[in-house]
């Protein structure tokens, strides 16, 4: 199918100012060209003309942190794990398409429950159904009983750790996740390292020489810096945490020499986010609901200021939600990118930052995040101009993944 995608602006992802008075061509899946002003007549015979005055093309998101077992209804980890590999599927392949409605046309699974997401993305490939493109990492690498040990990826010691990377890599994982602290989960400690210097070394080695990216969980500096003197490929959260109690100690030498590294950096500040969203639309809260809200309000401002901080040191992020955990909705990638915005970034880098950025901060620009000619045509249309209110985002004209339209007119949380 050819089409020509007609608005009164394109975002071509790449950081870019928007162009404006611009066309899209599309054919056989991939695009062909971005015109400005009119348009050959060659590249319009036969195509089918889209046209949508007021509102901007742009390239499919890309939510770089999500995780499809968790339905993101506030159903905790433990809980959602005890349900049977078959429903986990299921919920995976429920919540993929509402990000897929939302104008997310891609996502990375940061972990989840053996091979299930595998399933679903071998499903899809498959051409049983649609949802949006998934990089998937499968289970995360954990020490015994770490942050997410009950998904099935606990392992211990150099040996044992290369060993592991070496499975995951022959289940299929696209990538390696590692937990390089503790996390939500009960007993793990988020404001220690998990992992040796030495075994955090391993895994990263043994991850580059079978040609994979790896992705390490830090929620504290000293977690943090373990993963950058590795050379790991990205750091999700990069957290300070210093205690129990969600208490944070900002750490200039670790921020600057994190910035100097070059890894990319998924802050994950809607998790928050969506919950103080969540509270605040409630009537007639109770006064342990009140102070449940007032904790995370404070956890959600301490959080803005650590990404604000890091970027001001240099260091680069993309966007990334952790839909699934808590209360963090799959078609929530607009709220992470507006809280990007109040951490500093400004609209259109929030916008590259999910788009462009993310694309190859997980090693996938040659195939999708730029409106680039030869790449699938992975594209979104939005009502208005985000640039000036990134709200733009949850107001969609048009959802096209490789050449299909896949929705209309959806509105994200």
């Amino acid at each position: 199918m050819k089409f020509l995608l007609k608005a009164d602006r394109v975002i071509d992802g790449s950081g870019a100012q928007p162009l404006p008075n611009a066309t899209v061509a599309v054919e056989n899946g991939k695009i062909t060209s971005v015109y400005q002003g009119e348009v050959p007549e060659s590249a319009s015979a036969g195509a089918k003309v889209l046209d949508f005055p007021g509102s901007t093309i742009m390239p499919g998101m890309i939510d770089t942190h999500v995780h499809l077992n968790l339905p993101g209804d506030g159903t905790s980890l433990e809980d959602a794990v005890k349900e049977p590999q078959g429903v986990l599927v299921a919920t995976a392949t429920f919540t993929a398409n509402r990000a897929l409605a939302a104008g997310i046309t891609t996502v990375r699974d940061l972990g989840a429950m053996t091979d299930t997401v595998f399933n679903l993305k071998r499903a899809i490939a498959l051409g049983h159904g649609t949802g949006p493109r998934i990089v998937a990492c499968g289970q995360p690498i954990t020490i015994t009983g770490g942050h997410t040990w009950y998904l099935g990826g606990e392992a211990d010691g150099v040996d044992g750790l290369r060993k592991k990377v070496r499975g995951m890599v022959k289940q299929g994982a696209d990538f390696i996740k590692v937990m390089g602290s503790g996390g939500g989960t009960i007993g793990t400690l988020s404001w220690r390292a998990a992992y040796t210097r030495e075994e955090m070394q391993a895994l990263a080695d043994q991850a580059h020489a079978l040609d994979r990216k790896i992705a390490v969980h830090c929620l504290c500096a000293e977690s943090t810096e373990f993963a950058i003197d590795a050379g790991v490929d990205h750091i999700e959260h990069a957290g300070f945490l210093i205690d129990g109690k969600g208490n944070q100690k900002f750490e200039p030498r670790i921020a600057e020499k994190l910035a100097k590294s070059g890894i990319p950096v998924t802050g994950t500040l809607a998790v928050s986010g969506a919950v103080v969203k969540m509270m605040s639309a409630r009537e007639n809260l109770t006064e342990a609901e009140q102070a449940f809200l007032a904790r995370w309000r404070g956890m959600m401002a301490d959080n803005i200021e650590q990404f604000s901080k890091l970027r001001e040191a240099g260091v680069r992020f993309v966007a990334g939600t952790d839909a699934g955990w808590r209360f963090t909705p799959f078609d929530g990638l607009p709220l992470e990118m507006e809280m990007m915005q109040q951490g500093g970034m400004s609209a259109l880098d929030a916008i590259t930052a999910g788009t462009g950025f993310a694309a190859k901060a997980i090693g996938i620009d040659d195939k999708v995040g730029t409106l680039t000619p030869g790449l699938a045509a992975d594209i979104i249309v939005v009502k208005g101009n985000p640039v000036d209110d990134l709200d733009h985002l949850r107001h969609l004209d048009l959802v096209m993944q490789a050449g299909e339209i896949r929705a209309h007119a959806q509105k994200a949380a």
